[in-house]
């Protein structure tokens, strides 16, 4: 077979089996880096990175192996410092479902209580949002984010007990209170 070919067919492996987790890896840039423009510029560096090893991969979990290296992206912009520059917290809209018949003060309440638990997430410590957000909103087990994180399954497990902890209590605190350190 010509090598354009394969290449051809590199690229739509590629693109079929990468490409549909580039929700998930932005999703985990953004709560990494707390930084939208960041969080693309992070998952932009790690695509390239993976296009360029894919032609060594040979695991089955593509979303796994795409979620490290973005995390091993934004871990490294971290180490450089950038995690004490002035950054612009990340706005998520709140949507509500068609025909959902909330009120105005309802509406108010349910924005105030996102905006809360978004910003008790962002004040928890790195390694402890980040097993937050592999669990909670990626929905993967503690076996991929062990994988993922490149930690034991107990460090995940430990992580999140911890994490959720520290979550319930600076929820449980006045509003803007703050996480506990």
């Amino acid at each position: 077979m010509a090598p354009r070919a394969l290449d051809e067919r590199a690229v739509a492996r590629f693109e079929e089996s990468v490409l549909p987790q580039l929700g998930a890896a932005y999703n985990l840039a953004r709560w990494l880096t707390r930084n939208e423009h960041d969080a693309q510029d992070l998952v932009q560096e790690a695509l390239l990175r993976a296009f360029k090893a894919f032609h060594g991969f040979r695991g089955t979990d593509p979303r796994a192996w795409l979620l490290a290296i973005v995390r091993n992206a934004c871990y490294t912009w971290l180490r450089r410092g950038r995690a004490h520059e002035v950054t612009t917290p990340f706005d998520e809209e709140v949507h509500t479902p068609d025909g959902d018949v909330l009120n105005p003060e309802r509406l108010v309440l349910k924005e105030a209580d996102t905006t809360r638990v978004r910003q008790a997430l962002e004040e928890l410590p790195v390694e402890f949002r980040e097993v937050l957000v592999l669990r909670e909103i990626e929905g993967l087990s503690y076996k991929e984010i062990a994988t993922i994180a490149d930690i034991p399954v107990g460090t995940v497990m430990s992580r999140l007990a911890r994490a959720r902890g520290r979550l319930q209590i600076g929820l449980a605190g006045p509003p803007g209170g703050g996480v506990a350190r």
